[in-house]
Parts: structure tokens; sequence; C-alpha cells
């Protein structure tokens, strides 16, 4: 029995490249005159995909039409695809096709010579997939009734090496070893090994061993993992890659080496999107692409609340997912769902489960449903909610009703700006668009508004989101900024000790850099709570000390006491610099004044800015002022800071066990 025949010419592409593409098809029967054919490119229309061709056949570049055996063009006709950008294209053939002919169906620039096309025509899309498919649906009759889809196939590889990509730990521990990944990359961020055949690469970084001349060549899977690097000292460290034959320099992100340290740093996402993969239907993708090609260390998923965004059906299969991609000491991965509550009193809010859960929590399916019955039945060692893009007008939270148990950390920043304060005050990401059916900044959501009203929380960084209330940005004209990352510094790498380092605010956000930070006060790291009681010295002075690494030069480090800058750093040069301050300015003079029962404070963070416009922000740290006359007679414990009146962050540690036997 004949069958139909399939190919494409070529049969293999690069990313990115401009061309013009011919689908050879061979029906197994006679196609009579007025039969019908669609095509389907399976293109969602974005900048990474294929790009879209017109159906008007007086253009010169990036058309689509049917070629006849006897050299007829047939022009075809846009038609509206349903829940699709790009449209179907569809031929009615205006003479028989016997079974065995070829028909080609062209895209790409039908007047050139074939020289000519290979730099015009149509581009392919931007990032590599095997077997990439294009769909050909043909009707005999022409009476519209097509049937399952003839399929093309061709492979989309890496394009030319552009770029080497340096994947490693940001802390190590001085003589211990470590392995690092080297990706070799095309300008669109695909694994290649399209260089020169003579290519090789030279390793080396600050106090470089003499006997350690490492020479590399460009494997053919694009990538090589280094094994049992170490450093003989303490310090700040970058490995640094060089092209001999192109003299260009590639540099990891900033590595802290420790003396001796216990804790490690990890950085992920918590709530975003991949602009590749979609993290709902297409969850196994979207997981490989941030643990393989973005080298993070953690994940969670944040669809909407909604049976629309995420049915029950597609719920089971992303928790199936979750668990067979969740590894220790590799990727953890969480279960998450954003929550949009009543403007001001609610907002809106990335559910963050320490668990796969079943059911999400729906508004529809739970009469009355709210954040608080949803707190209510559940406790912080199970789930966290993290108010995000708390200044977007019209989605605000005003933290009037923040939650000090589950509420533990805020999103700062994420692709749609930043929260931290209004523009006026100086934020140099801030909420904005061209357009005013846009979203515009409100100051009532401001980060630092609630933290002067005494709202205790860390900081953590969105990545890039266009689903549910973010769906028309782009068409409004919305402010978009590079995807966030979090940092969390946490003991191991797991569920567990990743719940508990969020849960003590030990984490800190960047705008996507994988910029290093740390922020000390008196021997307390970020995200703690200290008191005069225990230590009387801070009514006089807070010594404060930290450290910024960067991924290019660092260009200010601005200290920050209760919403305001109370010293900037401007390094003349470099991508390393260390500080100490002494605010010696007294601390009854300076503190807050408690609008209730606690104690007066202070609070600090430090944010620091990259010469390419970087950013990241430090978690804080509040000192409670309690003056020498209230302090506790000799043996009497200390009263409780704010957060422990509530919860105790040694309770927290304390359940620790309790995670890991959940899981």
């Amino acid at each position: 029995m004949r069958r139909s025949i399939c190919y494409c010419e070529p049969n293999i592409v690069s990313a990115g490249e401009v061309s013009t593409w011919k689908f050879v098809y061979t029906p197994s029967i006679d196609l009579k005159k007025g039969a019908k054919l669609k095509f389907d490119l399976l293109s969602k229309g974005r900048e990474i995909d294929w790009e879209i061709p017109t159906a008007n056949l007086k253009k010169t570049k990036n058309v689509i039409y049917l070629l006849l055996s006897n050299n007829k063009v047939v022009a075809g006709k846009e038609i509206e695809a349903k829940d699709s950008i790009a449209p179907l294209y569809e031929f009615v053939l205006p003479e028989t096709v016997e079974a065995g002919e070829e028909v080609t169906l062209i895209i790409g620039s039908p007047k050139l010579t074939s020289k000519e096309m290979v730099n015009s025509g149509t581009m392919a899309q931007k990032n590599t997939q095997r077997r990439r498919a294009f769909h050909l649906y043909v009707d005999p009759s022409g009476k519209g009734k097509y049937s399952d889809p003839e399929v093309f196939t061709l492979d989309i590889r890496g394009n030319d090496l552009k770029s080497i990509r340096l994947l490693t730990p940001s802390f190590v521990v001085k003589n211990k070893r470590f392995d690092i990944i080297l990706r070799f990359e095309d300008e669109f961020g695909n694994l290649t090994s399209n260089a020169p055949e003579d290519t090789l690469v030279e390793l080396s970084y600050e106090n470089i061993r003499d006997n350690l001349n490492w020479k590399l060549f460009v494997p053919e899977t694009g990538f090589i993992t280094l094994p049992n690097l170490y450093f003989n000292e303490a310090g700040i460290y970058t490995i640094r890659l060089f092209n001999p034959k192109t003299k260009e320099v590639f540099r990891s992100s900033p590595i802290k080496c420790f003396n001796d340290n216990t804790k490690h740093l990890f950085w992920g996402l918590l709530h975003g999107e991949s602009e590749r993969h979609d993290s709902t239907e297409n969850i196994d993708s979207c997981l490989r692409h941030f643990r393989d090609e973005k080298a993070m260390n953690f994940f969670a998923t944040s669809p909407f609340e909604d049976s629309e965004e995420a049915s029950t059906e597609i719920w089971k299969g992303i928790s199936q997912n979750l668990t067979e991609f969740n590894e220790d000491d590799r990727f953890v991965t969480f279960s998450g769902v954003q929550w949009v509550g009543t403007p001001m009193k609610e907002g809106v809010r990335q559910l963050l489960f320490f668990k796969e859960i079943k059911n999400l929590p729906r508004k529809k399916e739970n009469k009355g449903a709210t954040l608080d019955k949803i707190y209510k039945s559940t406790t912080p060692k199970e789930m966290l909610a993290i108010p995000s893009f708390t200044m977007g007008k019209g989605r605000e939270f005003d933290f009037k009703n923040w939650d000090p148990q589950f509420e533990r950390v805020v999103e700062i920043y994420n692709s749609w700006g930043s929260s931290e304060c209004t523009k006026k005050e100086g934020n140099e990401a801030p909420i904005s668009a061209s357009t005013k059916s846009g979203v515009q900044e409100n100051g009532e959501g401001s980060i630092q508004k609630a933290l002067l009203n005494n709202c205790r929380f860390g900081f953590v960084a969105g990545g890039l989101d266009d689903r549910g209330l973010y769906t028309d940005f782009y068409e409004d004209g919305q402010e978009q900024y590079p995807p966030g990352l979090t940092a969390i510094i946490a003991q191991d790498q797991n569920r567990a000790a990743l719940a508990e380092a969020l849960f003590n605010r030990s984490c800190y956000a960047t705008t996507g850099e994988r910029i290093l930070l740390g922020i000390d006060l008196a021997g307390h790291g970020m995200g703690k709570e200290l008191s005069t009681v225990d230590k009387p010295g801070l009514l006089i002075n807070r010594h404060i000390t930290g450290f910024v690494a960067g991924t290019a030069d660092i260009v200010k480090v601005e200290i920050i006491r209760n919403g305001k800058v109370i010293h900037t750093y401007e390094p003349d040069e470099g991508y390393a610099f260390e500080f100490a301050y002494d605010d010696m300015e007294p601390l009854e003079k300076v503190a807050i004044k408690s609008k209730d029962k606690r104690p007066n404070f202070v609070y600090y963070y430090i944010r620091a800015t990259q010469e390419d416009g970087h950013m990241a922000w430090s978690s804080p740290i509040w000192v409670d002022c309690i003056p020498v006359k209230l302090a506790r007679p000799a043996g009497k414990k200390p009263a409780k800071t704010v957060s422990k009146q509530i919860l105790d962050e040694d309770d927290f540690e304390d359940d620790e066990d309790d995670f890991e036997d959940e899981e």
C-alpha cells in the first residue's frame, strides 16, 4: 500500500538561521482539483519562535506559497487559528495532483536565487529542538473535512559559537574540591559545537597554581564538566576562559571561598515563567530548562489558582513531574500557585507549599475562600505566602493585614518592576506603563513603608510572568525588566532545609545576575532580629560588615537604615567589594517608635548596583531598642521580639525533621 511521503529541505537547521525552507509532500492518492491543503507552523508567535510568514505574494521575503511539480505557484489564504497568534495557511489545488507527484510548500523568498536565499527569507526559531514538527492537513474533498495531519520534522541545532558560560558553585571552602560545567553557546543561549576545529580555550583564575595550565576544546555535546578544582586561600574568585582565536574572555559568576563554612548558597525561582517552555502544559520541558540550561538549584511552579489556568488534569501532571524532578543535592522542586485577592487587603500572593498538594485552593470551588481561611487550615511548616507585585495599582497590598507567620518573605522585584519604594523615592526599576490601560505604581504597597510599620520579612525576587493578571502587559506598554533571581543560604539542598532558610529570612533578591551579597550586624546575618537586652552595646554602636561580588564591576553599595540611605560606597573599580561601617548614632535617637506595645526598633539592609544596572537587595536585620532601665534582671530570660511572640524561630528549626518525614 502506497504511503504519503513528507520531508524537509534542508532537514537540519541552525537556530535563528534565515533562509528559504521547503516542505515536500508526495500524496498516496490522487488529489482532485479543488482539494485543500492546510499548513500549521505550530508557532506560538513569540520572538523566539519560527518567524510567521505572509501569504501575500507581492512581498519579496518571508512569504509562504505552494509550488506544483509543473512550477505553477498557488497562493495561500491566512486563516485565523483558535487560541493562537500564528495563522494557518490554506491552499486550494487549481488542478489534479496525482499520487506520487510532488507538491512543495515553500517559506522564504520566492524571487531570489539559491545563493541569495542563504541570507534572506524566513527566520527559523531561536531555540534548538530535536524533530521539530510541522503539520499539513489534507482535505481531498475540498469541503473542509480534514483528516489527521501529515507531519514534517527537522532538527534545529545550535548556531555558531558566540559565548562560553561557566556554571560554578557560589560558596566553596578552602582546599575542598568542587566541579564546574562549561556551556558552549550560540547567541541565543543554545548549546553548540559549531566552532572552528582548531578552537581551544585557556582556563585561569585568581592565584592560579603554576602547574595548572588547561587548554580545552569545544566538545560535540556543547558542554564539558571540569572536576576537582579547589582554591588554596579564602577570598572571592572568578574563573576565566580565554579564546586566543577571537581574543574573547568569558568569566564565571563570582565564587566566595571561606576558610570554613557549613552553609551553601542556592539559586532559583519561586515565581516565574520560562520564555521558551510553558510551565503548565509543558512542565517537563520547563523543569529541564531551568535545571539544565539555566543551572538553577530550585524552582517552584506558579500558575494562577483558577481552573482555566491549571485544570485538575493539568495540575495532576504538574505534581507528577515535580515529584520526579525533585532530587536532593541537585534540583529541588516546590508546588506553588498564585492567589489574587481583594486589592489592598489581600493583593497577589505566591502560595508556596513544601510538599505536593493534590488539590489547589480555588475560589470558585470553595465559596468564601479567603487567605485567612487558607492560613487557618495549614501551618508555616507546610506553606508560606509570598506577597508579590505589591505596588501594582489595582493589585496592591498595603500590608495592614500582614501575617507574620506565613508572610516571612516578600517579592521585592520581578520583571514588571520593583515594589521597594516609589520612583520619586529613588526606585530604579519602577512599576510603570506607557498607556493608560497599563499598571502604574501605588506607594501604599511600598515595601519600605511596610518595614517602617514593623512588618518583618526577607526579600525574594520573581521572574517573568505573562499569565493571569499579567496577560495584557505586553499590549498595555508595561515597562519590562530582566527576570529576577532568588538566593537562599541554607545548610543543605533539599526541601526541608530551603523551607527553613526561607522561614528564617536567610535569602536575598537580585535582578537576574548571580551577585553575591552578605551583611552582618554584631555577628548576625540577614534576616535576624537582635535586642539591646542581649547586646546592650547596640545602644551605642551597630557594627555592620558585608561584601558584594558581582558579575560586573560594582558601582554603588548603599546601607539603608529605616528606609533612608545612611552611607554609600562607590568603589573605583572591580567586581568585588568589602566594607565595614559603624553606626554611632544613639539607638534611642534613630529608633522607629512602635505603634503598639512592641519595642522601638531599627532595621538595616544593603542595596548593591553594578555598572550594567543589575541590582541586589539583602534581607533586613532588625534591632529592638529596649532601654537599659527596662532590661531584665540578672537570670531572667529576655522578652521575645515581634515575630517570636507569634512563632519562635527555634520552634521552626526543631521541626526540620517533620519536613523530612512529610516527604
